[in-house]
């Protein structure tokens, strides 16, 4: 007769072969570099992404700057032809020959005729606003300080689609274009006059008991933005302070 192993040795022997089992299988290693490969193909597609993106941004930021410096140098041509109108001092005469001359850029003078001087307001020495003449549009901001302005606008706000925030318009460039959009939003007075080609000793110094009167020229507050015409969003903006 077969003898039969005590029921607390058969248990024995299956608790051993099913600790044995999972000893096996936690030792067993069958598709780790699978694992592997999968986290270092993840890593590298991460850099790979990063470096794409790197590019990306560093090729639009070079691509704004070059706009950004073309549409910078527009302005600063503009800025020069405004000194240019400043010195006029709103002649009517030479500021005629002067747009004549740079009618290719078709300029325009926007101030509206309403801006002139203020009659209730005086200067600093109590003397009338009007004391000077009689002054419209620009001629009066060029002349007058920003206290003594009527009906002109004086914020530095610049909107190209509204001819009345800006005191000048005009195009310069070929292909691309730029609107140039300057305006005066400041004027300081001070005891210098137009350039009447009083120099030297035809005036001052005529002998040596005389003194020079120290000269305080005017200032002006210009604000300047240049826009390109077929793209508005590539502009430049100038404030600037011009003494004269």
């Amino acid at each position: 007769m077969k003898s039969q192993k005590p029921l607390n040795l058969i248990m024995r022997d299956i608790k051993c072969g099913t600790f044995q089992n999972l000893h096996s299988k936690i030792r067993n290693e069958k598709g780790i570099a699978l694992v592997m490969v999968l986290v270092l193909s993840a890593i590298v597609l991460i850099i790979m992404a990063g470096l794409i993106y790197m590019l990306t941004t560093g090729t639009q930021i070079s691509g704004m700057q070059k706009r950004y410096e073309t549409a910078s140098e527009a302005g600063i041509g503009g800025r020069d032809i405004t000194y240019q109108l400043i010195g006029l001092r709103g002649d009517s005469s030479r500021t005629a020959s002067f747009l004549a001359e740079v009618a290719a850029l078709t300029p325009a003078i926007t101030t509206p005729v309403a801006c002139v001087p203020n009659p209730a307001a005086t200067f600093p020495d109590g003397r009338p606003c009007t004391a000077l003449g009689s002054f419209t549009n620009l001629a009066t901001k060029l002349n007058l300080p920003t206290s003594c302005w009527s009906g002109c606008d004086n914020s530095m706000v610049i909107n190209p689609n509204i001819a009345s925030t800006y005191d000048m318009m005009f195009t310069l460039g070929v292909g691309p274009t730029y609107n140039i959009y300057s305006k005066i939003v400041d004027t300081v007075e001070g005891n210098s006059a137009g350039d009447e080609g009083l120099i030297n000793n035809r005036v001052v110094d005529s002998n040596s008991g005389e003194i020079r009167v120290m000269s305080y020229p005017y200032m002006y507050t210009v604000e300047v933005d240049a826009e390109n015409t077929g793209n508005p969003a590539e502009r430049a903006k100038f404030s600037i302070l011009y003494q004269y």
